[in-house]
């Protein structure tokens, strides 16, 4: 079993909460960790409601369902039957008591048409990703409370990581079992049963739409895009779609946490910023497995590796963020003349770090304008600019810049 390192949130929660929603990707990991949870630190019954028992009892008699429990409870799967949010509301009203039920979900059910009451006030919503590295690992990762720091980035060398050993981590991902699935074609077979499951039944319940036939080649193109610009009108094109069905397509992809896009940042000040979204995936084993790629063929020279390597910095900092200290929020930085960041984190007190991603062992000085403008954009909320490559020399490429090994991201920096 995995150490996941939002279980402390969880417990803090728990502690002052009422209500605890632990959503996010199906297979992530979200029954393991709240099952451990009610066995130890937090002592609860669980009850699943991929039990068809269960569910049906809580979709006939939601009321009655919920006043059965006593104790602290664990009602894992809760988009299932979102009839008994109401009864949880209801009883939370009568027993605001912390730590009363811990509820886990695969999809947004706050999205959800169905649900009449989104608990406020007496609900924390916690999301669980995919495994980070460092939770794969077993090392404690620090990478975001270095780069927002006062002191600079340490100067010693990381751990070297070549194409082969980044190939190998990208196409894997975070899913536990894919994780565990040595084979290629074990993976591939994990894959598209999870994309299967997840269309047929996740995405139904969310919503009756027409052309479900059509998600699967949805996801494929989202994932050839992972790293560009969303696209709307060429997506509309190529799948025959009017642009609203688009647009209702990819929120059902993003209340299953299949695709999670990047808005753009910007500052109110005089500069045309390009506003329209990033395209990525959840999961860079997920996009590589839409895209046809291995680890084999992603580790030759010849192949481009740039995009997915690119969508793996951001999910390790998605996750990260969660349980970092500042807890900065994520976005990317382009100008319409061409300068770019692929990354940036905004701070709670609006400080900005700039990480870029060179999928390369050298980082050149004219790699840096997009860090530069960024720095003189942002002025004196700029706290520092990252360039993460696949060297393993910590190098200071200018004021307040620096180049760092890829493999800083997931080791231990402070």
């Amino acid at each position: 079993m995995y150490n996941r390192f939002l279980t402390k949130a969880v417990l803090a929660a728990l502690k002052d909460t009422p209500v605890v929603l632990l959503q996010g990707p199906r297979q992530c990991g979200k029954s393991t960790l709240v099952q451990s949870l009610a066995r130890g630190p937090h002592r609860a019954r669980y009850i699943t409601l991929d039990d068809p028992v269960a569910r049906a009892a809580a979709v006939a008699a939601p009321s009655d369902f919920i006043a059965g429990f006593t104790g602290p409870v664990v009602i894992d799967e809760v988009q299932l039957a979102p009839e008994i949010f109401r009864p949880i509301k209801l009883s939370v009203d009568n027993n605001r008591r912390p730590g009363r039920f811990l509820l886990t979900g695969s999809s947004n059910i706050l999205l959800s048409p169905r649900l009449s009451d989104s608990l406020a006030g007496r609900m924390e919503i916690i999301l669980l990703r995919q495994l980070s590295q460092g939770e794969i690992s077993g090392a404690q990762e620090d990478f975001i409370d270095m780069a927002f720091g006062k002191k600079s980035p340490p100067a010693r060398p990381f751990p070297p990581v070549n194409r082969d050993r980044i190939a190998k981590v990208v196409t894997a991902g975070g899913y536990p079992e894919v994780i565990n699935r040595k084979e290629p074609q074990r993976r591939e077979a994990w894959f598209n049963s999870y994309i299967t499951t997840i269309l047929e039944r996740d995405v139904r319940q969310l919503a009756a739409i027409d052309g479900l036939t059509q998600m699967p080649r949805l996801l494929s193109l989202l994932a050839a895009q992972t790293g560009g610009l969303l696209n709307v009108a060429e997506l509309s094109r190529d799948l025959g779609f009017a642009q609203p069905t688009l647009a209702r397509y990819l929120t059902l992809l993003q209340a299953t946490y299949l695709y999670q896009p990047l808005p753009a940042w910007s500052i109110n000040i005089h500069k045309r910023l390009i506003k329209r979204e990033k395209v990525y995936l959840s999961d860079t084993g997920l996009a590589a497995h839409l895209r046809n790629v291995d680890a084999e063929n992603l580790a030759d020279p010849q192949r481009n590796m740039g995009a997915l390597v690119e969508s793996l910095v951001g999910q390790e900092l998605r996750k990260q963020s969660a349980w970092s200290t500042v807890q900065p929020k994520l976005y990317y930085y382009r100008t319409t003349d061409g300068k770019e960041v692929d990354f940036v984190l905004e701070g709670r007190n609006g400080g900005i770090v700039g990480v870029e991603v060179k999928a390369s062992l050298n980082v050149k000085a004219s790699e840096l304008a997009g860090l530069r403008d960024l720095a003189q954009t942002a002025g004196n909320r700029f706290i520092r600019g990252i360039v993460l490559y696949l060297g393993r020399e910590v190098v200071p490429m200018g004021p307040h810049i620096t180049a760092m090994p890829l493999t800083a991201l997931w080791t231990p920096c402070q």
